[in-house]
């Protein structure tokens, strides 16, 4: 697996283990700039791990994970990682809800401003188009002034991408993002992402194979802490291993 110029992120040989058993596995991945990649599995392959250890959660064991040309994100702690231009987006959204969407996003602006200083912080002309800009990319720009508290659960999931794009990523980690959502709100959520890899590079981690399918264009199938299969969909579906393990007959 061979580094290229257009490479955003790179495992090399990553390998982490927890009280004797090896979470991931010698794993190697590479995602290029601007590509939506999908990451599946079964339960325990190491999705969650592999994320925790790209955004600092979790520190490796051995092995290589380069962001951009030269960063070595192994040395970075979380926040740094963050302020790199990675994003993360967990299962379940994390918004402001007794703040309303526009505070929300203005919160979330480059500058990780704290409530307190958001609260007496005069907003430029310029941040406000930034954040009318992310309201119309998640499709909330009719939803501005309602507090979060009282969006759907797809709305609220699309306030926290909203929030994430708000700090300019070049990196979106989104973790099951049509998880409990309605068909309708998962069939905008796919437009979203799609949209969203012609200026960031997405990895998205999801079980719901129809949704992944809407989506993919190049997947992952983790198995055990390593890449068991990678390829399009097509290709995924067809491979025996994958069928045995994860996808079924």
């Amino acid at each position: 697996m061979t580094k290229t110029q257009e490479t955003i992120l790179y495992l090399n040989n990553v390998s982490v283990s927890f009280d004797g058993f090896k979470a991931i596995d010698d794993l190697s991945l590479l995602v290029e700039k601007n590509e939506l990649r999908c990451i599946i599995g079964p339960n325990g392959a190491g999705k969650t791990t592999m994320m925790d250890i790209i955004t600092g959660k979790t520190r490796c064991d051995q092995g290589e994970v380069i962001f951009g040309k030269d960063i070595d994100l192994t040395k970075k702690d979380e926040a740094q990682i963050a302020n790199l231009g990675i994003g993360r987006k967990f299962q379940k959204p994390t918004v402001f809800e007794n703040m309303n969407v526009f505070e929300n996003l203005n919160l979330a602006l480059e500058g990780h401003r704290t409530i307190l200083t958001t609260l007496f912080y005069k907003i430029s002309a310029e941040q406000k188009q930034s954040i009318e800009e992310c309201l119309e990319i998640v499709g909330l720009q009719d939803h501005a002034h309602k507090d979060a508290g009282e969006l759907s659960h797809g709305q609220k999931q699309w306030l926290e991408i909203g929030m994430l794009i708000a700090q300019n990523p070049q990196l979106l980690l989104v973790d099951e993002p049509v998880a409990g959502m309605t068909h309708q709100e998962s069939e905008r959520t796919a437009e979203l992402l799609i949209s969203l890899a012609e200026k960031h590079s997405v990895v998205v981690v999801e079980h719901d194979m129809e949704f992944v399918r809407s989506i993919a264009r190049k997947v992952t199938v983790l198995h055990q802490g390593s890449v068991l299969a990678e390829g399009n969909m097509e290709a995924i579906q067809n491979n025996e291993k994958v069928r045995q393990v994860y996808l079924g007959d």
